[in-house]
C-alpha cells in the first residue's frame, strides 16, 4: 500500500503535460499581442495591394 502511494508522489509525468499547456498559452498571447499590434498595417497593406491590381 505505501510502495504504491510513494510511486504515485513521485510520478511527474504529468508535469509535462502542464509544461506544455503552459507553453501553449504563451505562444497563443505572443500571437494575439502581434495580431492586434500589425492588424491594421497589415490589413492596410493589403487593401493596397488589392486596389493596385
Amino acid at each position: 500500500m505505501f510502495s504504491a502511494i510513494k510511486t504515485l508522489v513521485k510520478d511527474d509525468s504529468g508535469a509535462t503535460l502542464v509544461e506544455y499547456g503552459l507553453l501553449l498559452a504563451l505562444v497563443a498571447l505572443a500571437a494575439i499581442a502581434a495580431m492586434t499590434t500589425l492588424g491594421g498595417k497589415i490589413s492596410s497593406l493589403f487593401t493596397n495591394a488589392g486596389n493596385d491590381l
